[in-house]
């Protein structure tokens, strides 16, 4: 193997059987029937990539695109059915919450069983043992057995065995989402720490602005296929467009990587339409731009209904329906509504919040001076906000509304709460909700 790769996986394959029944199962063990009894379900298919040394590189997908099964072949938890892996490197893996860990065991047992598992003697995970309680710094705690840890608590200790058992090779599957805010920044210093150690770092996240800031490559995996790899910026956009895009869309993308079937297409199975009104066909024919996007489930909508919030959409800076913005792209806010009385100055609003629930920005067409004089029954409008994306990284959930005055009370006609989640991706996060996207020079004057 050239020394210059870390990791070389070549045409791998994971091949599970599926059985319709248990007796299926049995009566092929046994030998009783030369019939085909099961159907093949490949989670992984023909997939190759080389990691070079000091890389950090991201995988991203859609759930069931594979990427948790490549990590555990590359970590030896699972064998592959075909193809050829190559390791050159100590690993160190951060793998699903409890891969590793012993319940039983209190969290110092755990540490050297960790430790064992990896190679060390007794003595040398006593000479990492004070950096490993001090990053993991769950206090007490750690004398107690790791099966009454909080998740949180768990994530920490792991990590902090993980990274400070000086692997050449560090894997991480989509546990640091577990930690808190202060703990994951902390754990993405040791990221950049590794990266000029020079160790290979492969990661596995739906955080899109984590991989994007600190990942060098990024491979794209789709229904077991590598769909492609390349710069992060690029391959996030492709990743967006098949997880947003229409049918036809994710066809013309999968072709032109060589890789269409009908299992390809995940637009459909990934969006979520809620009920109630907000879920309705407008009755022209014409396709919804909301079935693009995941509407949540606990949707709380109300208002007397005299306008209605029919569809609505988010559209980047390339033209795509999306709720994965950049941060620092144009985007554009767009609320579709029917008027099922006449109306005065109708309002159209829309509001970002944070996931705990704080109102963050918003804005609405009586701010802006853009007001309707008078909407008569049947008409319908789009209102369109398009601003800058100088949000910071993370998830944020976005609420849209139509309301107005009625005698000099403000009125709903139709509040549509925590509509969506959008995603915000950013490979520059400053302090606070938002960036002031400060010019900043620093000088030396003596």
């Amino acid at each position: 193997m050239a020394e210059e790769y870390a990791v070389r996986v070549q045409n791998i394959s994971k091949v599970y059987k599926l059985y319709k029944s248990n007796k299926d199962r049995l009566v092929e063990a046994l030998g009783l029937t030369r019939k085909k009894r099961y159907q093949e379900h490949y989670a992984l298919n023909d997939v190759s990539f080389d990691i070079r040394k000091g890389e950090t590189v991201g995988i991203i997908g859609t759930n069931g695109a594979g990427k948790s099964t490549i990590l555990k072949i590359i970590t030896g938890v699972l064998n592959p059915s075909g193809g050829k892996l190559e390791i050159n490197g100590r690993i160190s893996a951060l793998l699903e919450l409890g891969a590793g860990f012993n319940g039983e065991y209190s969290g110092i047992e755990n540490i050297y069983l960790n430790g064992t598992m990896m190679g060390y003697t007794r003595e040398e995970v006593d000479a990492k043992m004070d950096q490993i309680l001090e990053f993991a710094d769950i206090g007490e705690f750690v004398h107690q057995p790791v099966k009454t840890y909080s998740s949180g608590m768990f994530v920490r200790l792991a990590f902090a065995v993980a990274i400070n058992i000086d692997p050449e090779i560090l894997v991480v599957d989509e546990a640091l989402s577990v930690g808190d805010v202060f703990f994951q920044a902390k754990c993405y210093k040791k990221f950049e720490e590794f990266k000029k150690e020079g160790k290979t770092i492969l990661l596995v996240s739906h955080d899109l602005g984590a991989i994007a800031k600190y990942c060098d490559r990024v491979f794209l995996l789709n229904h077991g296929k590598k769909l492609c790899e390349g710069e992060p910026k690029g391959v996030i956009d492709t990743y967006k467009k098949i997880l947003t895009g229409s049918a036809d869309d994710q066809k013309k993308i999968l072709e032109e990587n060589g890789q269409f079937d009908e299992a390809g297409l995940i637009g459909e199975e990934n969006a979520r339409i809620a009920g109630g009104s907000v879920a309705d066909v407008t009755g022209d024919g014409e396709e919804l731009w909301k079935t693009h996007f995941e509407i949540n489930p606990n949707l709380n909508e109300y208002g007397n209904r005299r306008a209605e919030i029919i569809d609505f959409a988010i559209v980047d800076d390339q033209g795509t329906l999306t709720s994965t913005i950049i941060k620092g792209s144009r985007f554009t806010i767009k609320s579709k509504v029917r008027f099922n009385d006449d109306v005065k100055e109708p309002i159209f609003t829309f509001t970002f919040k944070t996931v705990r629930g704080q109102d963050v920005t918003g804005t609405n067409t009586m701010y802006e001076d853009k007001m309707i004089p008078l909407a008569k029954r049947g008409d319908i409008y789009v209102a369109s906000f398009t601003q800058n994306m100088d949000l910071q990284g993370g998830e944020y959930l976005l609420s849209m509304s139509c309301t107005g005055f009625e005698k000099g009370d403000l009125t709903a006609f139709h509040r549509c709460y925590d509509l969506i989640s959008v995603n915000v991706v950013s490979q520059k996060n400053t302090v606070g909700f938002y960036d002031m996207n400060s010019e900043t020079t620093v000088e030396k004057i003596n």
